[in-house]
């Protein structure tokens, strides 16, 4: 089928166009330069079109996610429609349900969202899940910041077995990247203990956080995978924090990055919860200043905000030490997890209140790192989803950072407390994104950032993953109207997924099933039968499943999408 996306507006950086009134074609699911005087036509007059939105990190599937839905049903009783001729029934508001993601994703113009935590225990389970999710293509990272072989590995420094595990753990776990939570913080959690920076040893490991993040890195790098290594650092959370933040971020600034798509070499997520200042809860203050500069000067680095939203929400993390602190803080209910020989996890409901000046403080730094990093391609739009608020929030994040008369309104009605102004400098800073911003750091920046060539751009031959919103910018001021830009990015005019059109004016009109992206390196199929002839004896004598059970077969997924990297190279 062909279709011609007629006279809109377009923005799609990757490509250097701005505004540039044009016509977009596809056929069969690609993005083309010609098509037939057959093709359909989709008259988008002076409407704004984007490439499909890319989340870089999420929660969206997973034991986690199962966990959360039963241990809050209040919860699930939000935000529920009934089924109709195209789409199931949605519950839930933070944690909705398997079809309400696909379908909320499609309603905000999104068509790739990464899982951002597998534990490669849990991994068949996260792509049951995976399964269930409609209309975006899924690459889930395995957690390895506290597996037991890397943090043995990582403290022999034996950088070359250390690749041959990921390579062979991505094929076992069927992920994509390598991702990190709290390094040795997870494994010391299971003696009811924590690390408290960069240099902490894991107990019983003589092997700090600094050693595994460093080692990590540079197996990432020997293999050439798509994306960087992705770490949540150690002291989430914690009043004076941006130390530690700054210091995992520059220990990496020496190893040289082994991927011609993406620019750095570590992906900071969710960096609005690493960058506090102050000593306690009393006299925090932002570090965003500190963190965003040492983001201007160093282009090696790249994160994501994890923005606060100001709404009740629920926590979810590999992090559990951290949560177990969130839990004495505030005294909700708390579920905890350990996974063994893996990671941990935990789970807390928390909630968001511009009241509350901590959580006034959170909503005003991650603003301030938003407008405070110079380069858009270094910053992306998250919301950690749900942890910091879910994301069917990114309208509004959008209509916060194209207006500063909304963010000033915000500060001088007292939707939010005045800790905003005492102890952050949001009030100070006018920049506002435009439309090309924008599409940066919720499309093309994220592509970039995990080194997809498929997507994220309206090149001929990438995916015709394309969204159109209502709003002519050419007559429209996004600073002085925010409420209709929230609308506007909130019920896409057309979503379309590979070449399907699944939204037309804010409805999903049709479903198709999720795709999952992994990394199959090949050319190391040796080096990851020796590791593993070697690991099986300690596999078998503290995992409590047989390793036949362990591995992720073929029949998990459906509609897999694999990425072939020649290691090395």
């Amino acid at each position: 089928m062909e279709y011609i996306l007629k006279n809109g507006i377009v923005y799609d950086p990757a490509n250097n166009i701005n505004g540039e009134k044009k016509d977009v074609m596809f056929k069969d699911g690609k993005i083309v330069d010609n098509v037939s005087s057959d093709a359909k036509v989709l008259d988008v007059t002076d409407k704004i079109v984007m490439p499909a939105g890319v989340d870089p990190h999420a929660h969206v599937a997973g034991p986690k996610l199962v966990v959360g839905r039963l241990y809050r049903p209040e919860d699930s009783r939000k935000g529920v429609t009934a089924k109709t001729n195209v789409v199931r029934s949605e519950t839930g508001f933070s944690i909705p349900n398997c079809a309400a993601t696909g379908y909320r994703y499609s309603r905000l113009g999104y068509g790739t969202v990464c899982e951002a935590a597998m534990p490669p225990l849990e991994a068949k389970h996260t792509h049951e899940e995976i399964l269930a999710i409609p209309n975006i293509d899924i690459p889930p990272l395995p957690l390895f910041g506290n597996n037991w072989f890397v943090l043995q590995l990582a403290k022999d420094g034996r950088i070359d077995e250390l690749a041959a595990f990921i390579s062979l753990w991505l094929k076992i776990s069927k992920g994509y990247g390598v991702k990190i939570v709290n390094p040795c913080g997870s494994e010391a959690w299971g003696w009811g203990m924590n690390v408290h920076g960069y240099d902490d040893s894991a107990p019983h490991w003589d092997v700090t956080s600094r050693e595994v993040v460093m080692a990590l890195a540079k197996a990432n790098e020997q293999l050439g995978l798509p994306h960087s290594i992705h770490i949540h650092p150690n002291d989430l959370g914690h009043p004076g924090n941006f130390p530690t933040t700054i210091e995992t971020l520059d220990s990496v600034k020496d190893i040289q990055k082994n991927n011609p798509i993406r620019d750095q070499v570590m992906h900071c997520t969710h960096i609005q919860f690493h960058s506090y200042g102050g000593t306690s809860w009393r006299d925090a203050e932002s570090g965003a200043e500190d963190v965003a500069k040492y983001i201007n000067q160093n282009k090696h680095v790249t994160c994501d905000v994890g923005q606060v939203t100001l709404d009740e929400t629920t926590t979810m993390t590999a992090d559990a030490p951290m949560e177990y602190d969130l839990f004495k803080l505030s005294g909700l209910k708390w579920a905890n997890k350990d996974i063994e020989c893996e990671t941990a996890a935990g789970i807390i409901p928390v909630i968001y209140s511009g009241k509350s000046p901590v959580n006034s403080l959170q909503w005003a730094i991650g603003l301030e790192l938003f407008l405070m990093i110079d380069n858009p391609w270094q910053v992306a739009l998250t919301t950690d989803h749900p942890n910091a608020g879910p994301f069917i929030r990114y309208p509004r994040i959008i209509s916060w950072l194209m207006s500063n008369e909304r963010r000033m309104e915000m500060i001088e009605n007292k939707e939010v407390h005045n800790w905003v102004e005492r102890r952050t400098a949001l009030a100070t800073i006018d920049r506002e994104y435009d439309w090309n911003d924008i599409a940066v750091i919720s499309r093309a920046g994220p592509a970039r950032i995990h080194g997809f060539e498929d997507r994220g751009a309206l090149t001929a031959g990438m995916n015709a993953d394309i969204a159109v919103y209502d709003i002519n910018p050419n007559d429209f001021d996004p600073s002085k109207n925010a409420a209709g830009v929230e609308k506007a990015f909130g019920n896409a005019l057309y979503t379309i997924k590979d070449g399907q059109v699944m939204v037309k004016d804010g409805e999903v009109v049709s479903v198709k099933p999720s795709g999952t992206i992994w990394t199959n390196v090949v050319g190391y199929e040796d080096k990851e039968q020796k590791i593993l002839d070697e690991i099986m004896p300690f596999f078998n004598k503290y995992y409590t499943v047989k390793f036949e059970n362990y591995k992720v077969h073929d029949h998990y997924l459906h509609n897999p999408i694999e990425v072939k990297v020649q290691a090395g190279k």
